[in-house]
């Protein structure tokens, strides 16, 4: 009988969650694992015939779910997989840092084992002595990223078109970028941004009247989306990791990014790290439009070097997983 694994979300759709964790159950990794995907209430209401072997928990930490974790202890092994919180939400959105810590600092100590999804929230982690090292893991996120791949590279036209896509939210910045080209009132550029969320009508309010700026709406094929354009921007205010950049990058894009959490990791000779303020994000947008007109061949390197940097990134993130799966599991 293959070893359960059974995987909690409550919120289906939270996007890079989601993905990643469907990317995995359909993975070659379902020949070795029995994996069951469920909301926490799902899982408490047949834990005692499921038996699971292993329990990933996908949701925030918080004050309400300390008591699920201990229940959940109760019936098999706990590992918490972040992939909410890091340096940057921290500072932006917890006014008592001291509660917000102990609270992450009781829920890790509950669990058997804490996942990272970047190297910068494991670092953030670990400096504020949010969990036990022993008891940690880094495994940088990813998803299945072959029809990236498979995306033909695009010739860069007389004008380059940005991207840019993810939730409406606070979390985005995606007005820190319309601020940015409101700033740009006369650089010839065209922004397409693609999602839905929130922040719409704030969005529609800044975009008004700019012909540069396209809404596309919510996405349904993120492939074909990124294959219009010739880069894209990744303006989040906090991001523990970004599937965008992944996304991007095996989309063979350039990519601009802001200097947050696990964005920064991931941007080497692919492109430019930003600092998340409009005025940044405007200093980039110049920058890369002045590459463009003398040196474009840079910016098919970048994206070259981007799909490059990520082509191995899904069967890495299989083995690790994998690895530690089957390690928890054999631990008494």
């Amino acid at each position: 009988m293959k070893p359960k694994i059974l995987h909690l979300l409550s919120d289906r759709n939270v996007g890079g969650v989601t993905a990643c964790t469907n990317s995995l159950m359909r993975s070659r990794l379902a020949e070795k694992y029995d994996f069951l995907l469920l909301t926490p209430d799902e899982a408490l209401a047949q834990i005692s015939t499921l038996k699971p072997d292993l329990i990933i928990v996908h949701d925030a930490s918080s004050w309400s779910i300390l008591p699920l974790l201990r229940r959940l202890r109760s019936h098999g092994k706990v590992l918490i997989h972040d992939h909410h919180y890091s340096k940057s939400f921290e500072a932006i959105n917890v006014p008592i840092k001291w509660r917000f810590r102990l609270v992450l600092k009781l829920a890790h100590a509950i669990a058997n084992y804490v996942v990272a999804v970047s190297h910068a929230q494991g670092k953030w982690m670990l400096s504020n002595k949010l969990v036990n090292p022993q008891k940690l893991s880094v495994i940088q996120q990813c998803r299945v990223l072959e029809d990236f791949l498979a995306l033909p590279v695009k010739p860069l036209g007389e004008k380059l078109i940005f991207g840019v896509y993810g939730r409406f939210s606070n979390q985005k910045g995606i007005e820190l970028l319309l601020e940015a080209m409101q700033g740009l009132p006369d650089l010839d550029i065209d922004l397409l941004i693609g999602g839905y969320g929130e922040k719409e009508e704030l969005l529609r309010q800044m975009a008004n009247g700019d012909r540069r700026i396209q809404f596309v709406g919510k996405l349904t094929n993120v492939p074909k989306f990124l294959e219009t354009c010739d880069v894209s921007v990744i303006p989040s205010r906090w991001e523990p990791w970004g599937n965008v950049c992944v996304e991007s990058k095996a989309a063979a894009k350039p990519v601009i990014v802001t200097n947050v959490d696990g964005l920064t990791e991931q941007v080497i000779d692919c492109g430019l790290i930003a600092e998340p303020t409009a005025e940044s994000l405007k200093q980039a947008i110049v920058q890369v439009v002045n590459i463009h007109k003398t040196s474009p061949q840079t910016l098919l390197d970048w994206g070259n070097n981007g799909r490059e940097s990520v082509r191995g990134a899904w069967e890495r993130y299989l083995i690790e997983w994998d690895k530690l799966s089957e390690q928890l599991i054999r631990k008494s």
